[in-house]
């Protein structure tokens, strides 16, 4: 029981020790910034020094009481470490947002600050914290973007999300690629149930704010996505993603066949031209249409948007005939962050 004490009693003692260091760091911190700001940044003002004001200020280490906040004789100087009427390092925001994400309510957001901090917070001030976040995400979607990308990729990513209940949702994503070579994210929107109908809505959206030409489409095989593609950008060229379509024909193949089937038809869209594509895809017919006539009937239907890569410079060939960029791309944000809880999409009008 003693050693018990004698710990705790340690560990108090070296809390209030990292608070008193840190307390120290910064207020020195802020007298620094005041002597930059009257002697570098307003010079030839006659300002000058006024002593300090205290203010409490909420850290990850704890809350620190008394920081001497220095100010000087004509209000102009405001610290770089927080806003005026800031009472936390952000730190605890950051947390509710995190386990906001992760599926919690904003009740069980509260209650968990209680239990843990001793805080209270409302389930109205928990969703005030998070529809910040969210008031960023609407500019990000709703921002103005360019006339012009020669690449638009676009796909959809399915996840769990909660709302009343636990259901999966698409997350449709764009892609795309500028003049300048430059790729970026340039919208996404959670939509229910994936659909060629749901996409066109998306593409609409893109196209009001701004991207109303585009060279060339990149997407998967989905059921009359090419159709709702065209209805925005008639124009365009489409490529469909040839990784997808030796996706879904690879269960269809038996297992003595896989293998040579499918290095025959990869053999198809690694042929030097346009021509020897269509000469290689012959063979593959010539070779293997008595075993897999549906198969090959599906590959023949799809061939001209299958191969339109071929249009465009052998250096990016394999950079669009597939859609391997975005899903990277997603991948690597999906690592790094859950998705926020969105607003379904309003319905479209046909």
């Amino acid at each position: 029981m003693n050693q018990s004490i004698h710990n705790s009693d340690f560990v108090e003692q070296l809390a209030n020790a990292v608070l008193l260091f840190i307390k120290d760091k910064l207020e020195l911190l802020m007298r620094e910034e005041l002597s930059n700001f009257l002697t570098v940044e307003r010079p030839e003002s006659n300002n000058t020094r006024n002593g300090y004001y205290t203010r409490t200020l909420e850290t990850h280490f704890g809350k620190i009481n008394d920081l001497r906040v220095p100010r000087d004789r004509q209000g102009e100087f405001q610290t770089g470490l927080f806003e005026p009427y800031q009472r936390r390092d952000g730190w605890l925001e950051e947390a509710v947002i995190r386990m906001y994400k992760g599926g919690m309510s904003t009740r069980e957001v509260a209650d968990f600050i209680e239990c843990i901090l001793g805080t209270h917070y409302s389930p109205a001030t928990v969703s005030n914290i998070t529809n910040t976040v969210l008031q960023d995400v609407h500019a990000w979607q709703s921002r103005p973007l360019k006339k012009r990308y020669s690449v638009l990729y676009i796909d959809g990513i399915h996840f769990s999300l909660r709302r009343d209940s636990v259901a999966s949702e698409v997350i449709y994503v764009a892609m795309a690629i500028d003049e300048d070579g430059y790729r970026q994210i340039i919208g996404f929107h959670v939509g229910g149930q994936e659909s060629a109908h749901g996409w066109k809505g998306f593409l609409q959206e893109i196209y009001q704010r701004g991207a109303t030409d585009i060279l060339l489409g990149v997407f998967d095989g989905l059921v009359g996505l090419e159709d709702a593609f065209h209805s925005v950008y008639p124009k365009a060229d489409v490529q469909r993603c040839v990784v997808h379509k030796m996706r879904n024909t690879f269960p269809k193949i038996r297992v003595k066949d896989k293998v040579e089937f499918l290095g025959d038809l990869k053999e198809v869209y690694n042929a030097p031209c346009y021509e020897e594509a269509v000469r290689r895809f012959h063979a593959v017919e010539l070779k293997w249409s008595k075993q897999y006539p549906r198969e090959l009937a599906s590959w023949r239907a799809d061939l001209p948007v299958l191969l339109t890569f071929y249009k465009y410079p052998k250096d990016i060939w394999k950079a669009i005939y597939t859609t391997n960029a975005i899903e990277r791309t997603v991948k690597v944000f999906v690592s790094r962050f859950a998705p926020l809880p969105g607003p379904r999409w309003p319905p479209i009008s046909s």
